[in-house]
């Protein structure tokens, strides 16, 4: 399989990269996601990808960018659900994986919605399909004094309703898939820019008259984390391409397989990178410890690592 881009994937990577540099500097970033942020990446098709045509392979290239970028904001279910709210011009659209009870007669836990303060509609995805809940109907949800990735507000509503369905069981499928791609391919591109951050500064700092990053353990730590976003990076293409034309490979298999490898890429090169940093690599100036928490939370959506490690071993092997 040929994981060369073609020149209309490289435009595409240089002009979503050049968005986000132009636009999404770290310091609107840290100002978190608004309207605006949404406008901006609608304009540019980010969330019509599918629609104009493009592939799920050309979709993972931009979120990747997106990923280096940190840029905030329900972005994976502005693709998914691009379209399919025909009364929603241009909103904000949230979504959520709906929890699913231990036993039926058991209720479902509490869910902690995203951006919830921003949203026009949200929609949850469940084996059963995609319902539309009406936000009118959310009992007040508690927002969270200190959510986890302090760029994504959260609030803790302790009941989703049921809302009304608009999508059947086989796209909360294919969604599922091709949410997992996406969040993978955006935690590939925090696992490259960790990398790049924590490489620059490397050779910046000076100890004892030389850059910290000609100390071979320096370069070791930082040469691992380029192979696992490197790998990771491989495995999300591989996976984009087999969601594309399925009949390339094993598409759970392929999809699960990018999400273990992604999420732990940005995991442990966000560590890395802190580390590298030092002292300061903990402080809230240093935008490092931002990479390391968007990680911790992408890493439990669209498959947590427990769950994609068990699709990957029961699809391999003879009867797979």
């Amino acid at each position: 399989m040929n994981f060369d881009l073609t020149d209309d994937q490289e435009a595409l990577r240089d002009g979503i990269r050049s968005l986000c540099t132009g636009r999404f500097d770290m310091a609107r970033n840290r100002a978190g996601f608004d309207r605006s942020v949404w406008d901006e990446l609608a304009e540019t098709g980010v969330f019509s990808l599918i629609a104009d045509g493009f592939g799920w392979a050309d979709a993972a290239i931009a979120f990747e960018e997106l990923g280096r970028a940190l840029v905030p904001g329900p972005l994976v279910w502005g693709v998914l659900t691009h379209g399919l709210l025909d009364d929603l011009d241009g909103g904000v659209v949230g979504g959520v994986e709906r929890p699913i009870p231990d036993t039926p007669d058991q209720p479902a836990g509490p869910v902690m919605l995203e951006h919830l303060d921003a949203l026009d509609a949200l929609v949850a995805l469940d084996p059963g399909g995609v319902a539309r809940i009406d936000l009118a109907e959310l009992v007040a949800g508690e927002p969270l004094d200190w959510p986890l990735d302090p760029l994504t507000p959260v609030h803790r509503v302790a009941v989703l309703p049921a809302g009304e369905l608009i999508a059947d069981a086989g796209t909360a499928r294919q969604w599922q898939l091709a949410g997992a791609v996406l969040t993978a391919a955006y935690q590939v591109g925090m696992a490259h820019a960790c990398v790049e951050r924590a490489t620059g500064y490397s050779l910046e700092r000076y100890q004892f008259d030389r850059p910290v990053g000609s100390f071979q353990a320096i370069k070791h730590m930082l040469a691992d984390a380029l192979v696992r976003a490197e790998v990771a990076r491989t495995a999300v293409h591989a996976a984009a391409v087999t969601l594309d034309d399925p009949e390339v490979g094993h598409v759970a298999r392929a999809v699960a397989g990018a999400k273990l490898l992604a999420g732990e890429a940005a995991l442990k090169n966000a560590r890395t990178a802190v580390q590298v940093h030092g002292g300061m690599g903990f402080t809230w100036e240093v935008d490092m410890h931002l990479y390391l928490k968007r990680a911790w939370v992408l890493d439990t959506v669209f498959g947590t690592p427990d769950e994609t490690a068990g699709t990957v071993a029961a699809t391999v092997g003879p009867k797979s």
